[in-house]
């Protein structure tokens, strides 16, 4: 299956962003609102310029205390983000994500963000695979 399966069975809701400027309290009350794990970090909505997860907060709050909910989101962003693109088989994003250990992978093609996919979506996704080919390969031993 290929990553942008994915996106088309997501629907056209597109990414949530945010520019580098904002507050990680502003983050957080947008992650909280929205019910989504990670925002890309963008100054035009298009480019990715980093991405902030609900862990990188709490573990900056782990380690820092409450006050870096003031401080801006590209101060604690992940700048240096792993992405996939629409062709990419999903089993080559999920080893990644495992690899990595993060839950959310922009898709980036040709420069522009066109999609985010979580680990959630890919797994869904591959049990959907895993169970067509099951229910292709009892068919074929029944004779249906």
């Amino acid at each position: 299956m290929l990553v942008s399966q994915i996106l088309k069975s997501k629907g056209s809701e597109g990414v949530v962003t945010t520019p580098p400027g904002v507050s990680v309290a502003q983050a957080a009350e947008l992650l909280s609102a929205r019910k989504i794990g990670a925002l890309v970090i963008s100054k035009d909505g298009k480019t990715l310029g980093g991405i902030l997860s609900e862990r990188d907060i709490v573990r900056e709050i782990g380690r820092r205390g409450p006050s870096c909910l003031s401080d801006t989101v590209d101060s604690i962003m992940t700048a240096k983000v792993v992405t996939c693109a629409k062709s990419d088989q999903t089993d080559a994003v999920l080893q990644k994500m495992t690899d990595g250990r993060f839950r959310h992978i922009p898709v980036i093609e040709g420069n522009e963000l066109v999609g985010l996919i979580s680990i959630g979506d890919v797994v869904k996704a591959r049990l959907a695979e895993l169970a067509a080919e099951k229910d292709a390969l009892e068919g074929m031993i029944k004779g249906f």
